[in-house]
């Protein structure tokens, strides 16, 4: 338990995985600092926010590790998946490719945390619904065959 104005009950690890240019550093830096990054740099390595939540009247610190989507940088970026709660998995619904590579992303996820670990899966970009290449449908077939928890997300607008 940490002491003063920010002290909390509980911390919870979660990561941020999938390919490059899905739009996890936007999440991320929407949920800490409640801002929309239009021109996200891309993540070398791994970048990490923490905010703090109240659940049932406790005090919760959620730690997120924003890890690098691209190739060269998975080896560094697996050692991020140990000890985390959990893991969102994000494609981006315009783009069939960021989807084709789930099953890649969901292997390493079950492989490398612990089987406890609860995975959401988050198609981003919402806000693109008119340039949409992966329907609501499929993706949710696909989180319920997988045991994953699914929903559609926009880091611009915010909306979930």
């Amino acid at each position: 338990m940490s002491a003063g104005p920010y002290s909390y009950s509980y911390i919870f690890k979660y990561i941020i995985i999938g390919d490059m240019g899905v739009g996890k550093s936007c999440l991320l830096h929407q949920f800490t600092e409640k801002k929309f990054m239009a021109d996200c740099p891309h993540t070398i390595g791994v970048e990490f926010g923490t905010r703090i939540i109240e659940v049932s009247g406790q005090k919760i610190k959620l730690q997120i590790w924003d890890t690098a989507g691209q190739e060269r940088f998975r080896a560094v970026t697996r050692s991020y998946y140990r000890g985390a709660a959990g893991a969102l998995m994000v494609y981006d619904i315009t783009r069939r490719s960021t989807y084709n590579h789930l099953s890649s992303w969901l292997s390493d996820t079950r492989t490398l945390t612990n089987p406890s670990t609860v995975i959401f899966l988050i198609g981003n970009k919402s806000d693109l619904d008119g340039q949409r290449d992966v329907t609501y449908e499929e993706a949710k077939q696909f989180a319920d065959e997988n045991g994953l928890m699914f929903v559609e997300a926009s880091a611009k607008t915010y909306a979930f």
